[in-house]
């Protein structure tokens, strides 16, 4: 048995867009905790989207920056292995011939002195070293790698022939000195050394930020330093970094190219971005992932609503509702459910990604599609979610709806 139709030719019934959100509402005003648990679901997934995407490319924006700032004309030149195995020891005259390569601005040679450490006083047993070094280098250190001095000032022809030290970012902070005054002294190699500075950190070139650095001269007369660099940095023309990379190796050692290696710090740096943006994929999936569910769980929601709201569809149809108002109002119902979530979503991820950047000092930076289609995601969700049971209720004959009531 159907339903009264109307009589033919009268016009079929119109409900306004107005009219039909508040009918498609209706159900939500009156459920308001179930609603809320509902539109939380897609809130989840479309905030774990929007903070993946806000939070990776604010990191990228801040590493790119760091790589510009940097510079990428800065390689490093490290001896490497023999064929047996053994470390390979760079030519004494390896700076001099490299600073006569085509392009070359700048060479600073280091050497760590490894049977040498560094202590805060001569207390400390000989094994507590803290994972720090002693290095030897000249004064061209600090200009080539574009460092700065945090504290103090930096060796020079004067004092680096003395037993004067000066100290990595964080062979400052392992060894309990922050502050640099007459008094503040190291051990090393069984000599008192007097600190006179301490280095911003160095992004392309941590083993510097570990270092106890002390002049050559010194090194030779009180730490067995025997000439032989074992890291050179050198920095390059930008148009020319590819050119002199390829001809570091020969010219440091043109007998043995193979145990020179070669290095360009900032390639670590890029390698970070993309890695970042691999990272990035993963966490999408899982966001994806936590979409779905907020989507079953709405379809869910809806299928119930359905079955719990028998009466009123049947009231409805009774009334004069077609199958068109009926399925609409359903539909609306979970567009606006979906809705919400996807706004307070948007909401929750571009907060925690300011909340983070912030913390790390990065730029705020969420993609435009990361909010517009955030939240165009969450609605289309919500209408496949709402779509089967808004049709089950178009087809439900009003005869049988009243029945259950």
């Amino acid at each position: 048995m159907r339903g009264p139709r109307p009589p033919a030719g009268a016009p079929a019934g119109r409900l306004r867009a107005v009219d039909l959100l508040a009918v498609g509402t209706l159900g939500l005003r009156a459920r308001k905790t179930r609603a809320l648990l509902s539109a939380l679901g897609i809130a989840i997934g479309i905030a774990a989207i929007v903070a993946v995407l806000g939070v990776t490319r604010s990191s990228q924006a801040a590493l790119l920056e760091q790589i510009d700032r940097l510079g990428t004309n800065l390689l490093t030149v490290a001896n490497g292995r023999d064929l047996g195995g053994a470390e390979a020891l760079l030519p004494v005259g390896a700076t001099r011939m490299l600073r006569r390569v085509d392009g070359v601005t700048g060479v600073a040679p280091t050497t760590q002195l490894t049977d040498k450490n560094v202590y805060r006083n001569d207390h400390v047993p000989e094994g507590m070293t803290g994972g720090l070094a002693v290095r030897a280098c000249d004064t061209t250190l600090l200009a080539t790698l574009d460092g700065r001095v945090r504290q103090g000032r930096f060796l020079d022809a004067a004092t680096a022939g003395y037993p004067v030290v000066v100290l990595g970012h964080q062979a400052a902070q392992t060894l309990g000195i922050s502050r640099v005054d007459a008094s503040t002294r190291v051990w090393i190699g069984g000599h008192w050394y007097t600190v006179s500075g301490i280095l911003d950190p160095l992004v392309l070139a941590p083993e510097i930020d570990r270092s106890a650095l002390v002049g050559f001269p010194v090194a030779a007369r009180l730490l067995g330093y025997d000439g032989h660099p074992s890291r050179l940095y050198v920095r390059a023309r930008q148009e020319r970094v590819e050119a002199v990379a390829g001809l570091l190796a020969p010219t440091t050692n043109p007998v043995h190219a193979e145990q020179v290696q070669v290095v360009r710090p900032s390639d670590a740096l890029t390698t970070r971005v993309a890695v970042a943006a691999s990272s990035a994929t993963l966490f999408l999936g899982l966001g994806a992932i936590a979409l779905l569910v907020g989507g079953i769980g709405i379809g869910n929601i809806m299928v119930i609503s359905v079955l719990e709201r028998r009466g009123e569809i049947g009231l409805r149809r009774a009334l004069g509702a077609t199958r068109r108002h009926v399925a609409g109002q359903f539909l609306t119902e979970s567009l606006v459910l979906a809705a919400i979530g996807g706004a307070g979503g948007v909401a929750i991820g571009c907060l925690f990604t300011l909340v983070l950047a912030r913390t790390r000092g990065w730029t705020v930076l969420v993609p435009p599609e990361g909010l517009w289609g955030g939240f165009g995601v969450a609605v289309v969700v919500g209408a496949l979610a709402g779509l089967y049971p808004a049709l089950r209720a178009a087809r439900m004959p009003p005869t049988e709806a009243l029945r259950t009531t």
